[in-house]
């Protein structure tokens, strides 16, 4: 395994993966630790023979361990149009292409942009590799957890952009995104977020779990409500959710044929903050935003939140990074004491077929 020319790879990511450690790989390639060891860390480059060996103990092709550096993109393409100009933007690898995402409000905060766009023009500032960022669609308040071991374990930069479950579902199938997270079931429906998958984008994903949560009402503690009965049959002012969410269907389920409300939250922490500051009553959200915001919260039922991906990225170095922290102890424990967020299940993998 001579050293030679640098050429990046996933070895660390794919093990991590399967929960192997390096001692599982040299044994199951006929490989040294050492030699395994010193490819992970880019300290050798290995030989034919020792990457196709690689390659067999983990059942992939070469290609999704190792591969050349790609060079940085010559051509930059927005994945959808910003709202002004100029627009600071992230920039990702997504296939073969280089998209551009409009730099917006997350719930991991501010995060470094990678330049900015005036008058059509690109102007990149370098800051971080397309190739190791990883795009999610989301509605998770606690995504900020998984970017943070992401960045620490692999050196993965997550950009989290807030959307409802079918909007993320849709970019997903666009091709726009690497990964949508979706709540469109409840807890005891095992296939309620993979059917949806077929409706929308049809068969070819993967269902990765990160948790079931506690969805219900949040309401002012003024009013001492008490019971879900009680908030249903009130005349209080709710505060409505946008079509496609998890949150909406909830709501659809509470008050039935009733006229929607308004004004519509796009997201579990604008429902809360609607309540505290008096624009309305009551609203549905996940009781982690309505206990951080000190409100009430009255159950209604419990969710499955799953991260979809498309099973072509099976291989990709930032999906394998994803489902090791995903899978990893530190993050089972960070997410399983949430409020109202269950961790049980994390980690484990349905395929949409």
């Amino acid at each position: 395994m001579p050293v030679g020319p640098h050429i990046e790879n996933s070895l660390r990511a794919m093990r991590l993966g399967r929960g192997w450690s390096q001692e599982d790989v040299a044994r199951r390639s006929g490989l040294s630790r050492a030699g395994v060891s010193a490819i992970e860390t880019d300290r050798l480059v290995p030989s034919a023979a020792a990457a196709l060996a690689l390659a067999g103990a983990f059942g992939c092709r070469v290609e999704d361990l190792f591969r050349l550096p790609t060079p940085g993109p010559s051509a930059v393409a927005w994945a959808w149009e910003p709202r002004r100009q100029p627009s600071r933007f992230w920039c990702a690898r997504m296939g073969e292409r280089s998209l551009a995402f409009p730099v917006e409000a997350t719930d991991i905060g501010v995060i470094s942009h990678d330049g900015v766009c005036r008058g059509g023009g690109f102007d990149h500032s370098g800051r971080f590799d397309p190739d190791r960022t990883l795009v999610m669609a989301c509605c998770d308040p606690a995504v900020g957890l998984l970017a943070t071991e992401l960045m620490a374990v692999f050196g993965i930069r997550l950009i989290a952009v807030p959307r409802s479950s079918k909007l993320a579902l849709a970019r997903l199938g666009e091709g726009l995104i690497h990964v949508a997270g979706i709540h469109l079931a409840r807890s005891d429906d095992a296939d309620g977020n993979a059917r949806a998958v077929r409706e929308q984008l049809g068969a070819g994903y993967r269902l990765l779990r990160v948790t079931e949560w506690d969805e219900g009402i949040s309401a002012s503690p003024s009013l001492g409500l008490r019971s879900v009965r009680k908030a249903v049959g009130s005349k209080l002012r709710w505060v409505g959710r946008e079509d496609g969410s998890g949150a909406r269907a909830c709501l659809d389920e509470l008050l039935g044929n009733r006229r929607l409300p308004t004004p519509v939250a796009s997201d579990h922490r604008g429902v809360a903050a609607a309540i505290r500051n008096g624009w309305a009553d009551l609203g549905v959200c996940l009781r982690l935003v309505s206990e951080e915001a000190g409100l009430d919260f009255l159950s209604v039922r419990t969710e499955s939140y799953d991260l979809c991906y498309p099973e072509r990225l099976k291989g990709d170095p930032r999906i394998e990074a994803l489902v090791s922290v995903v899978r990893s102890p530190s993050y089972r424990r960070s997410v399983g004491e949430l409020p109202g967020y269950d961790s049980s299940r994390t980690g484990e993998m349905q395929q949409v077929v």
